[in-house]
């Protein structure tokens, strides 16, 4: 069964979810998350402060807030890459939710913390374990990940596994002997071009896994 309780919440709101007064860029913002009631995920409200300091006490209670400063969502210019960014891998196997790739969400999620792209904002602690919320620091983007707790005699495997993931860009596959793996040289299906021009040992390439020096050290 997929975990129950990651998921890639999308970009900041452009207003006031209380007043509708529209967000100015640079003005101080309050980012909530709240459960939502029809479904096991959440629903994201953003405040301006005053709105937020202003909630009635009956108001139902955020499962987790912080402060941020608005930009307005999209704004910056279309990147040209050649093979997917860390971020978008790590957005992609937030929303499958596939339980043999929690360990790799974490460590991609710390890897983009420590490059200053993601920032942890709150944790969590729910009756399956600890929930780590990240914010994109330009894009207001949301990532909820469970904090698997790696041992430490794994940590090793597991940059390779992510190293994979940043090398081949290929979805992961539960079972490595399904025939409808992409990633199975067998199958005329796959999609994987071997003419790719992009060089992984780049060290200009942003998605170079190796700063992950122990990320089961992590809180």
């Amino acid at each position: 069964m997929a975990l129950a309780e990651s998921w890639h919440i999308r970009a900041r709101g452009r207003e006031c979810a209380a007043s509708q007064r529209p967000f100015v860029a640079g003005e101080p913002i309050i980012t909530a998350l709240f459960p939502d009631p029809e479904s096991s995920g959440y629903l994201r409200r953003d405040y301006c402060v005053e709105a937020w300091h202003a909630l009635p006490p009956t108001a139902a209670p955020a499962f987790s807030s912080w402060r941020t400063s608005y930009s307005a969502p999209g704004g910056d210019k279309p990147r040209q890459v050649e093979k997917e960014p860390p971020e978008d891998i790590l957005r992609r196997l937030v929303e499958d939710d596939q339980d043999h790739t929690e360990n790799t969400r974490y460590i991609l999620a710390v890897m983009l913390e420590r490059k200053r792209i993601l920032r942890e904002t709150d944790t969590q602690r729910t009756p399956t374990g600890i929930l780590r919320i990240y914010e994109n620091r330009k894009t207001g983007e949301v990532y909820i990940v469970k904090d698997p707790d790696i041992p430490l005699d794994q940590v090793d495997a597991l940059q390779q596994e992510v190293l994979q993931f940043l090398e081949a860009n290929d979805r992961p596959s539960a079972d490595p002997s399904d025939p409808s793996d992409p990633s199975d040289p067998s199958d005329p299906s796959d999609p994987s071009d071997p003419s790719d021009p992009s060089d992984p040992s780049d060290p200009s390439d942003p998605s170079d896994p190796s700063d992950l020096t122990g990320p089961a050290a992590a809180p």
